[in-house]
């Protein structure tokens, strides 16, 4: 009965951990997540840069499969080089390392205060400060789950059984090895099993070698989980997850033969036990960088090979099921799944011009009319799909969702259209004719298109949320571009009288994307219109009120 009450504490600690772990993604995620998804794609300029934004990002998501799976998407919508991946997925394993050696520090005592202050930040009113407060109580929560563990484990020191089977581990590491993979799998977490791992080793029943090989596993099931979720993903998605497994299996097949040597040399070194398997985790971690991070284009070669890309032939909707017409709530959740595809075309379509304005390359261009026409087949069939729905006299709520989607559909396709004939024809003409801005007309018009990319993922966001803080932001964002396209303008016109050769020469070049870029983004915020509208915050007229009649 006694061996009982222990499993069920351990194991009871060990899912408090994975529910803090999960509050901390969800928080960070709610608070930060537009930010934190632009720093992970617009900071992997260079090797370093990716390798810090990998790290950074697990540090605050908490959870090294979260960031590659977020990596994998940004890759498939080309936002991220396969190579700079590969190198961020480096840096996301160093990160979660660190996340365990911090949590290892003895800071347990914090959980109190940190639960309490998350629980305040929660009753604010922004989706920022309730997101914090979430990602406070799941730090809380994590810190908690160490004691819990301490205390789970506690009569383990004594336990007869558990000393006959850590020492048929120790006499059996591929089945140590394979048992911390597995449950690393399992939780969807190596972090959790590195902690549980580190809760046995304070009991002292674990050898520094068995510690090593536990770790090991560990590793390698961290890396197994992302694989998992990215099987149906396209295949430049895939590639980057199954190279992080790579990189992961060949350190553990290197590291396995060595870990006699391992045991020694972490013996030699001023090391408290019951830290070693952070400690080991962490060397692992950073040596594994420092060994995989020259060959990442390698790596991204080989996969590229070994996953090759398959045509999709099916280009038309996904998630227009006719069957659901009949029940309308589950119609409209299918066409704002279907119109967020459309979403994520547009994204496409807009990286790819920003990419070969910056770069000075068409090859970027070669897919927007393919692009293009896809986004007008799919908003075309959002709209005949919502227009079959038979609605019954007392839907308002559904009739004005459904209203929203299409209007979104629409201002989609219009956007699509300024990429192709506009902003692509005027790329193209500068890169065609090799024409130079001016650093600062240049610079002026990439942080508009970068501004413009953040537009489309926010509004991206209010159509499934609705969220009235997110609405009212982009609505003062638009005029914010409004000003910035003003003063851009202005700026341009005096460089212009100044004589600056490259502003003559690039004169209606700059004016005509800066309008196609506000035009862009007019139509972005229109997903907020219908939002403010039910709140009463939207006013039919911008004309101040007592000005004069025609």
């Amino acid at each position: 009965m006694q061996s009982t009450i222990v499993i069920i504490n351990l194991f009871g600690a060990v899912a408090l951990l994975l529910f803090g772990l999960a509050q901390v993604k969800d928080g960070v995620t709610r608070a930060f997540g537009s930010r934190l998804r632009t720093g992970l794609a617009s900071g992997t300029q260079s090797g370093l840069r990716s390798f810090a934004a990998g790290f950074l990002a697990t540090i605050a998501l908490q959870s090294s499969t979260a960031t590659a799976l977020t990596v994998a998407s940004f890759v498939e919508r080309d936002l991220i080089r396969a190579r700079m991946a590969q190198i961020v997925l480096l840096g996301a394993n160093v990160g979660t390392a660190v996340t365990a050696f911090v949590v290892a520090t003895g800071i347990e005592w914090l959980s109190p205060l940190l639960i309490i202050a998350g629980v305040a930040l929660q009753k604010g009113g922004s989706t920022a400060r309730r997101g914090g407060g979430t990602a406070l109580i799941g730090i809380g929560l994590m810190l908690l789950s160490l004691d819990l563990l301490s205390a789970a484990t506690e009569p383990m020191r004594a336990s007869p059984a558990l000393a006959a089977f850590i020492k048929l581990l120790d006499g059996a590491w591929p089945v140590a090895f394979a048992l911390t993979a597995g449950l690393a799998i399992v939780s969807s977490s190596s972090l959790a099993v590195v902690v549980l791992v580190l809760s046995l080793a304070g009991t002292g029943i674990l050898s520094t070698e068995l510690i090593i090989v536990l770790i090991l596993g560990a590793n390698l099931g961290g890396a197994i989980g992302p694989v998992l979720a990215t099987l149906s993903a396209p295949a430049s998605a895939r590639r980057i997850t199954t190279g992080n497994l790579v990189v992961r299996a060949v350190g553990c097949l290197i590291a396995l033969p060595f870990v006699d040597y391992g045991a020694q040399g972490l013996s030699m070194l001023p090391l408290a036990r019951e830290g070693l398997p952070v400690d080991a985790h962490l060397a692992f971690n950073i040596a594994l960088a420092l060994l995989a991070w020259p060959f990442s284009g390698f790596l991204s070669d080989v996969m590229k090979r070994a996953i090759p890309a398959q045509e999709d032939p099916d280009t038309g909707p996904r998630y227009l099921d006719p069957e659901a017409l009949s029940t309308p709530v589950v119609a409209l959740a299918n066409a704002t799944r279907e119109v967020l595809a459309v979403g994520d075309l547009v994204e496409r379509m807009l990286v790819r011009v920003e990419s070969a304005f910056r770069n000075n390359d068409l090859a970027p261009l070669s897919e927007i009319e393919a692009l293009e026409k896809r986004v007008d087949r799919l908003q075309q069939d959002v709209k005949v799909y919502l227009s079959k729905l038979g609605w019954e006299p007392e839907a308002g709520d559904n009739t004005r969702r459904s209203g929203a989607i299409i209007d979104y559909a629409i201002n989609l396709e219009h956007v699509g259209d300024i990429i192709e004939k506009g902003l692509g024809e005027q790329v193209r003409k500068k890169v065609s004719s090799d024409l130079k801005f001016s650093e600062a007309g240049y610079q002026e018009l990439k942080n508009l298109f970068d501004l413009t990319i953040e537009n489309l993922r926010t509004a991206q966001t209010i159509i499934v949320t609705g969220d009235l803080n997110l609405a009212l932001r982009l609505m003062e964002i638009k005029v914010d571009v409004r000003k910035a396209e003003k003063l851009s303008a202005e700026r341009h016109l005096e460089r212009l009288r100044d004589g600056r050769i490259e502003s003559l020469q690039t004169s209606s070049l700059h004016l005509d994307i800066l309008r196609d870029l506000k035009r862009i983004n007019a139509h972005l915020v229109s997903v907020a219109h219908p939002i403010l509208d039910d709140s009463g915050l939207l006013r039919e007229s911008r004309l101040r009120q007592g000005a004069p009649k025609v």
